[in-house]
């Protein structure tokens, strides 16, 4: 009797809890690999609190800043970085620094004799620097000691004064740009003068040529600066994130004013000044709710001397301490 195309019942049972069994140890094989892979790939807690720490640090916060107030839109820009008084002071040691360093190489390389003209380049630099210090206390004045005494002044001066500081800070921005026009002239031509060696001029006169050589470094390192900023946040900091899994980006987004920082906002009881017929079509009104101002409510005004009630502005500071109109941020 062929017996080789019967099977059993139990033949079939035992066929049937093998490949149970094979699957079940195969589903626990690729489990346990994905595990391993992923506590391998998975990064470790140290690591993401310390790019925790790097996303709420206040120099990637200012990074941040200037690298959307120069590419961002109109809209969506705040208050110039660069004016705050952290940079200022970064500004004001770094100038002061460039002059002592100038000063004294040019104090102690008389007897030196450079073949190009480097002492009147050192000197051009220097007069640029101290032109930049100047031009550094007119910052500082038209944003930081004419709001402060502009604040104490009458309310119904604001618009002069906006109008006034308007004027001011055009002219310290012209001021500004043509400063960065001659450091860019000065620093072409200091390349060709110094780079230049088929004179010895390092044999001849090596305390100027060290000097130079520091000086457009670091303006190099100042003219590369935006593209170094773009390679940090559009290509390592995204890298980052996608390797943590955590947006570090986004962990920098600065939070709401504070209430030590609305208590240091001036504010008064608005008085109405006049109600001759003249007037009428003024009608002073607050921007954010888009109510008439009445007698004895309660005013807040903002350091860039705009005007608002105190409970809307107070409510808007919370979310977004910056200003409304002109989207200064306060400063912290």
């Amino acid at each position: 009797m062929n017996t080789r195309g019967l099977l059993t019942t139990d033949s079939f049972c035992n066929s049937g809890a093998a490949a149970t069994s094979g699957e079940d140890t195969m589903m626990s094989v690729v489990a346990r690999t994905q595990s391993q892979s992923s506590s391998r790939t998975q990064p470790s807690p140290f690591v993401v609190r310390v790019a925790m720490r790097i996303s709420r640090a206040r120099w990637f916060i200012f990074l941040r800043r200037v690298f959307h107030y120069q590419n961002g839109s109109t809209s969506d820009l705040g208050s110039n970085p660069f004016n705050s008084l952290t940079w200022m002071m970064m500004e004001c040691i770094t100038l002061s620094l460039q002059i002592m360093f100038t000063a004294y190489t040019l104090t102690v390389s008389k007897e030196e004799r450079p073949v190009w003209p480097m002492r009147i380049w050192v000197s051009g630099y220097a007069f640029g620097c101290l032109l930049s210090l100047v031009l550094l206390y007119w910052r500082y004045w038209v944003f930081y000691l004419r709001q402060r005494d502009d604040s104490s002044s009458a309310v119904s001066d604001i618009e002069q004064q906006r109008s006034l500081e308007g004027s001011s800070v055009q002219m310290v921005e012209k001021c500004k740009t043509c400063i960065e026009l001659f450091f860019a002239i000065w620093f072409v031509m200091g390349n060709v003068w110094v780079f230049d060696t088929r004179f010895g001029s390092f044999r001849r006169a090596p305390k100027l040529h060290v000097l130079c050589i520091s000086l457009l470094a670091w303006n190099a390192v100042t003219y590369s600066f935006p593209f170094i900023l773009f390679v940090l946040l559009c290509c390592c900091v995204p890298m980052v994130s996608s390797f943590l899994g955590y947006n570090m980006n986004m962990g920098s987004v600065e939070r709401g004013a504070s209430n030590e920082q609305l208590s240091s906002l001036p504010t008064w009881k608005y008085k109405q000044v006049c109600s001759t017929p003249d007037l009428e079509n003024e009608n002073p009104e607050c921007c954010i709710c888009l109510a008439q101002y009445c007698d004895k409510e309660e005013m807040r005004q903002l350091p860039c001397s705009h005007v608002f009630h105190l409970k809307c502005v107070d409510q808007w500071l919370r979310i977004i301490s910056c200003c409304p109109l002109c989207k200064k941020e306060l400063a912290r």
